[in-house]
């Protein structure tokens, strides 16, 4: 346990920081669960709308360091193209 004060207030700051992430993550990978599970139902009206949510939601967790933002990129790239196949 920390006895600095300043490394308290660190430690209090990264426990806030660490719950936060791990909530916005979850709630990522909760949308792109929901999105893949539209696409193989082949559901075009809700896969085009679980699109938009996902790609928004881990564009934004990218931009805020949440996840890399190659790895952000990587993946709004591939739901793109999985949410893009012919439906048929």
């Amino acid at each position: 346990m920390a006895n600095i004060q300043s490394s308290k207030k660190k430690n209090r700051q990264r426990i806030k920081r660490e719950a936060r992430n791990a909530s916005q993550k979850s709630a990522m990978r909760t949308a792109i669960k929901k999105l893949r599970a539209a696409v193989a139902a082949k559901d075009s009206k809700q896969t085009d709308a679980l699109l938009k949510e996902a790609t928004k939601l881990v564009a934004r967790l990218g931009g805020r360091g949440v996840i890399k933002p190659r790895t952000a990129s990587r993946a709004v790239s591939r739901l793109t193209v999985a949410a893009k196949q012919p439906k048929a």
